[in-house]
């Protein structure tokens, strides 16, 4: 977690240049991105049922294309 204090003097805009370049730094935004798009990997068997799948669709549009349907 980031703490910042504002100095005496310093300006709003000073102060958030300061604190957004703090954020930057310590890859906190990068971090928290990357776990926003992550996804896990699926298992073993839903990869295997996946391709399987992909597999017999691809044979009945070739079928199709074969007998003029598509």
């Amino acid at each position: 977690m980031i703490e910042l204090k504002r100095k005496d003097g310093e300006s709003v805009n000073a102060f958030l240049y300061r604190f957004y370049k703090r954020v930057r730094q310590s890859g906190l935004m990068k971090e928290a991105k990357r776990r926003r798009f992550y996804s896990a990997r699926p298992n073993k068997r839903a990869r295997r049922d996946s391709t399987l799948y992909r597999i017999e669709k691809h044979k009945e549009m070739e079928r199709l294309r074969k007998l003029g349907k598509l």
